[in-house]
């Protein structure tokens, strides 16, 4: 489309434009290939200098055309008249005798006036005027359209499940929803502030729709991660029969301490701290990596899937890797507000 637009300029502002165009790209692309050792760039910008040197040679042929029209047009000097011949002396006039009649002949047509030319300096002036024009418009656009080029991060967004096959524990959860929906639930624009970051950006977001170990595939556990720089937040649903309260008798043979139980939304929750593990992966070869090891300290709440607390539950949990963790509050304003977002389905 832009190319069918260009072909319909005038040459004189066609030809100049692309000059232009060509120059600054070619000039710009070379440098920056040369600065970074590219020598794909390198080639491209390589391409527009050679087009703009065609586009040169074209010009200076069409100028040359028109300053030899422009002399060929000159007016002439005119050869100097013959000289006149001698006078003849009076003959006898011989009777006169009578002469068919001559048509007139039509007097010569007179020459067609020259075809005015467009003015070359007037569409040089045009050309660049539609130049500035285009650069003004790229300079000041995003000052009035919304762009993503600003140098603001865009947020990472959840990747679509649409042609994952999800376990047949699924199919026997009805109420089960997918790592999808809860991704796309977690994902949201206002996750940074919950957290008391709000000047981050996400920069990984991810959903999955598997199954709780050692159960053989018979529970659906969907699960979802948002990474920011400060904090990773992760949300799992488990559809198994325990509940909150036998979850907390648990913790008592467990590792999890600061445990304090709560009501969020109605429902029976608990928080607790655990670490982390920390596992380390060789892909250079030989060893195959470290020991697991004992990560930094992590924040969950685990939260009822009802408020008859029947079993099943939801677990929101935040850690850093320097190890700081945000406030308990963070954790509830995620859960109501996170929570609520995640589809309902019909037991």
């Amino acid at each position: 489309m832009l190319g069918f637009l260009v072909r319909l300029l005038p040459f004189w502002v066609r030809e100049p434009l692309l000059i232009l165009v060509g120059s600054v790209f070619g000039v710009r692309i070379m440098y920056l290939a040369l600065r970074d050792g590219e020598w794909v760039a390198a080639g491209i910008g390589l391409v527009f200098l050679v087009f703009t040197a065609v586009r040169v040679h074209t010009v200076v042929g069409a100028l040359r055309a028109r300053r030899a029209r422009g002399r060929a047009a000159a007016p002439d000097g005119t050869a100097s008249d013959a000289a006149a011949p001698p006078q003849p002396q009076p003959q006898p006039q011989p009777e006169p005798r009578t002469q068919p009649q001559r048509t007139a002949e039509p007097p010569p047509a007179a020459p067609a006036a020259p075809e005015k030319e467009p003015n070359a300096w007037g569409q040089a002036v045009a050309a660049v005027a539609v130049f500035a024009a285009l650069g003004a418009a790229l300079w000041l656009g995003p000052e009035f359209l919304p762009s993503d080029a600003d140098g603001t991060p865009r947020a990472a967004s959840c990747a679509s499940g649409e042609d994952e096959e999800l376990p047949g524990a699924y199919a026997k959860t009805p109420r089960a929803v997918t790592g999808e929906e809860l991704c796309t639930a977690l994902n949201r624009s206002d996750l940074a502030r919950l957290l008391g970051t709000p000047a981050e950006t996400a920069t990984v977001a991810s959903g999955t729709s598997d199954t709780a170990p050692l159960t053989d595939g018979k529970i659906a556990q969907p699960e979802a991660e948002v990474q920011f720089d400060t904090y990773t937040v992760h949300v799992a649903a488990t559809y198994n029969k325990l509940s909150i309260a036998q979850y907390v008798k648990l913790m008592k043979y467990g590792e999890e301490t600061d445990v304090r139980t709560l009501s969020v939304l109605g429902r029976p929750a608990v928080l607790a701290s655990d670490h982390t593990m920390k596992i380390e992966i060789n892909l250079g070869g030989g060893s195959s990596g470290g020991p697991v090891e004992q990560g930094p300290l992590a924040r969950t709440l685990s939260v009822a899937l009802d408020a008859k607390d029947r079993g099943g539950y939801y677990e929101i949990t935040v850690w850093s890797t320097s190890g700081a963790l945000p406030e308990d509050s963070a954790l509830l304003d995620i859960a109501e507000t996170v929570l609520p977002a995640v589809p309902e389905r019909t037991v």
